[in-house]
């Protein structure tokens, strides 16, 4: 009877979805997120991570990156406990971080010297392209990087704190837990 949507933070599309799976009658939270901070280290920010250089289009804008752990236990507790359902939690980490500091904290905990490169749009797309990533994604990424890194979510929300009454983890907690791994060896 419960459904949890885990949704993007600050996309029409996304609150089309929402409004949808609202409409099915079923007993719904919704969880909106931004950045992960696990696209460091599980997803398509690995790579780069490891040979040293985040070249990304997006300039200095800061965004509030989650831990999906955070977003796992407001999963779990919404499916599991009582008082969640009709929630919308915006899910967000405890502070704004640039690309910079990402770089910075990646490099404290790494040892290793991990920059991050404000690159184009049109430098991004062409990049993707040469490494094969089919057109209808490069499609989609022109337009999470040409409009989801406009401001819209560079502030923080209460949503861990108000369906768990914790705070949600630090970047930083997560890149220490992480480079203890050597996933981002050389």
């Amino acid at each position: 009877r419960r459904l949890v949507l885990l949704a993007g933070r600050g996309e029409p599309e996304a609150e089309e979805a929402e409004r949808a799976v609202l409409a099915s009658g079923a007993d719904v939270t919704i969880l909106r997120a931004t950045w992960f901070s696990q696209n460091f280290s599980e997803s398509f920010l690995l790579e780069p991570v490891r040979l040293g250089e985040i070249a990304l289009p997006a300039g200095d804008m800061s965004e509030p990156f989650i831990d999906v752990e955070d977003i796992a236990d407001v999963a779990v507790a919404a499916l599991t406990e009582d008082g969640h359902v009709g929630q919308c939690y915006e899910l967000t980490g405890p502070r704004l971080l640039t690309f910079t500091q990402v770089a910075q904290e990646l490099t404290a905990a790494t040892g290793r010297n991990i920059r991050y490169t404000s690159i184009s749009i049109d430098e991004y797309a062409a990049a993707a392209a040469e490494q094969g990533v089919p057109d209808d994604f490069i499609q989609m990424l022109r337009y999470l990087f040409g409009v989801l890194l406009d401001g819209r979510n560079a502030h923080l929300a209460d949503g861990v704190q108000r369906a768990l009454g914790r705070a949600p983890r630090d970047f930083t907690d997560y890149v220490r837990t992480t480079a203890a791994t050597g996933v981002w060896a050389a």
